[in-house]
């Protein structure tokens, strides 16, 4: 008995689930009642934004049941990669109605309801293999390791804590400014030093919030694209980095910075820390072009409104080249030894440079990854009134989870099934295969409060810095439930498809609402073992189970106390189950003749402790 005419989710309905490459078939079936004796259904295919004249294709009785009818059709989308939206049409006794969608993916008769979403990618698109499957590493580089190496260069205008356990400088100057000019010293000779570390979590791509010459401990404002920061080193530097990773299986991929430069940079160059040169001081600088002025040199665009950082003309050529060229900067750094680049505000890019981008990478490295910030779900994004195909196979790679980020973080804190089982879903349908090989799939990150406070602390009612600052750690009680409730979470992270991605210091309990609270110093001295321990555990588990590369995601159970999905592929299946609540919980496992882990809580005979998570590979 069929319950709605359509559901998305439902091969029954639709085969093969999710998006597709071109020059697949695809197979629609909607139910009917048989009391509903239809003279014409159809399939409406709309191409993105072209709404007015869907292309339609007849849908004929396929299979009749007691009480409803089936009825469906097999179409062959267009041989490029597209972005459709479809419904469906059913005439009877002359009186045309769709079948539109009701939910995320349920289909009812509803005229006012949305259109379903089809991704067609392009064939050759493919998800770059040796880091397709693994667990990512993001790291603040002021805040993770410092070696102690002396610098040479440092400019004098900087703060460098004596203290690596100091609380970040969070007040506004007398001048009521953020200057973000205090420094911890953390440095790429760190990160090298730390990569057993790493490589004992079973780390094995590092993601480097931007490492080029800034003047600030964001380094989100750049001054020279072909410098490393000096107080993290030199290019040898990375690039010594970048080799003695390899060694270990780990690659590197670099932040990349391409809406704006800071107005304190060699291309630029307001303060005049660069000599007489730049945009600013010189209006016949072969970097004049870059921005765009309104009134020169005092007026310009920003990033914004942020007057410290100068918008730039991603169109113009002469950038475009500078970055994407033969002699640029992607090729550069990758000639150094990166593995590829996630690039910040993505959906701020236009396509020219994403497009430039991708085959700078791809020409440096075919197996290079380019990795968008997109917030939201990519796959439908429009940015600036213009509808973006990030994900169609000529531009991004993937793009940084935050839809998984927010779906499993209201599941475990207010125990929102509903929103974490549609969450991953509409996701995983509306996604190439390729780009949900390649999700950075994160619970923290330096733009988000940390994962542990999120999930314990008070609520956060967008409180001023010192009110972060006051609540940064959490009370004994408070931090011990939160650590449970981050296993929780990290053991649902770590299992969906795509690739963990664990924030430096998450994995010792590290506390903090926003910036810059969510980027202190990694606790070398301080942190909490037990905690890493478990995420040691967890990154065995991920390792050791190649399979999961290929496997089917199967929610078994989603209630407002136990989430239970299946990963399976062929011969080998394995089971999260986690129970979020306080009370056990009843959890009757068909696989429990399998390995048990429990990374959290306790699992003995069919019950689930409070707060636990569970893991049985068969």
């Amino acid at each position: 008995m069929y319950t709605f005419p359509y559901d998305s989710f439902d091969a029954l309905h639709k085969s093969p689930f999710g998006a597709v490459r071109t020059g697949v078939q695809i197979t629609f079936s909607i139910s009917l009642s048989d009391s509903i004796l239809p003279t014409r259904c159809e399939l409406l295919l709309y191409k993105a934004d072209e709404f007015d004249a869907p292309a339609r294709y007849e849908m004929t009785i396929n299979r009749a049941h007691v009480g409803y009818n089936r009825y469906g059709c097999t179409i062959l989308p267009e041989p490029v990669g597209q972005l459709y939206f479809y419904c469906f049409e059913v005439t009877v006794g002359g009186e045309r109605r769709q079948i539109r969608r009701v939910d995320s993916h349920y289909g009812d008769f509803d005229e006012n309801g949305a259109l379903w979403q089809l991704t067609v990618y392009d064939r050759d698109f493919h998800a770059p293999q040796l880091y397709s499957r693994g667990i990512i590493y993001q790291i603040f580089p002021d805040r993770f390791y410092n070696s102690g190496v002396p610098k040479d260069n440092v400019p004098k205008d900087r703060t460098l804590h004596q203290n690596w356990n100091d609380m970040p400088e969070y007040l506004p100057n007398q001048n009521g400014e953020i200057t973000n000019s205090d420094y911890f010293g953390g440095d790429l000779r760190g990160i090298a030093e730390q990569l057993d570390y790493l490589q004992d979590l079973g780390v094995s791509l590092i993601y480097l919030n931007p490492i080029f010459e800034a003047h600030s401990n964001h380094r989100y404002n750049v001054a020279d694209y072909f410098k490393v920061d000096p107080l993290l080193g030199t290019n040898e530097d990375f690039q010594l980095l970048c080799r003695q990773a390899r060694a270990r299986g780990i690659g590197i991929v670099l932040d990349g910075v391409f809406s704006h430069t800071g107005s304190d940079s060699v291309y630029f160059n307001k303060a005049g820390r660069y000599g007489e040169g730049g945009a600013y001081r010189d209006p016949k600088s072969p970097y004049r072009d870059w921005y765009k002025f309104t009134e020169y040199p005092q007026k310009y665009h920003s990033w914004w409104g942020f007057e410290t950082l100068p918008e730039i003309i991603e169109e113009n050529e002469d950038y475009l080249e500078f970055i994407c060229g033969e002699h640029g900067v992607i090729r550069y750094w990758m000639s150094l030894g990166a593995q590829g680049f996630r690039l910040d505000v993505a959906d701020e890019l236009p396509d020219v440079i994403l497009d430039r981008l991708r085959q700078a990478v791809k020409a440096a490295n075919p197996e290079g990854i380019l990795i968008g910030e997109v917030w939201e779900d990519a796959s439908n994004k429009i940015s600036y009134s213009q509808r973006r195909h990030y994900l169609l196979g000529s531009q991004l790679d993937s793009v940084m989870n935050y839809p998984f980020m927010n779906a499993i973080l209201r599941y475990v804190r207010y125990g929102d099934s509903n929103t974490l089982y549609h969450g991953i879903l509409t996701i995983l349908e509306n996604y190439p295969a390729p780009a949900v090989q390649m999700l950075f799939s994160s619970l923290s990150t330096h733009d988000t409060p940390r994962a542990i406070t999120q999930l314990a602390g008070e609520e956060y009612k967008g409180g001023d810095r010192s009110w972060q600052a006051q609540h940064y750690l959490l009370p004994p009680e408070m931090y011990r439930r939160g650590c449970s409730l981050l296993l929780i979470a990290y053991t649902i992270l770590y299992f969906l498809p795509g690739n963990p991605c664990l924030y430096y210091g998450d994995e010792m309990g590290v506390c903090g609402w926003r910036d810059p609270f969510n980027r202190t110093t990694y606790p070398w001295n301080s942190g909490d073992e037990a905690l890493r321990e478990r995420f040691r555990l967890l990154g065995s588990l991920y390792r050791e189970n190649a399979f999961l590369a290929e496997a089917n995601f199967l929610p078994v159970s989603c209630t407002g106390e136990v989430f239970v999905f299946t990963r399976d592929a062929q011969s080998r299946a394995l089971t999260v189950a986690v129970n979020r609540s306080d009370a056990p919980q009843d959890v009757s496992l068909v696989t429990e003749q399998g390995e048990q882990t429990v990374i959290t809580g306790s699992y003995e005979n069919g019950v689930l402790g409070p707060l636990s998570a569970v893991v049985i590979v068969e």
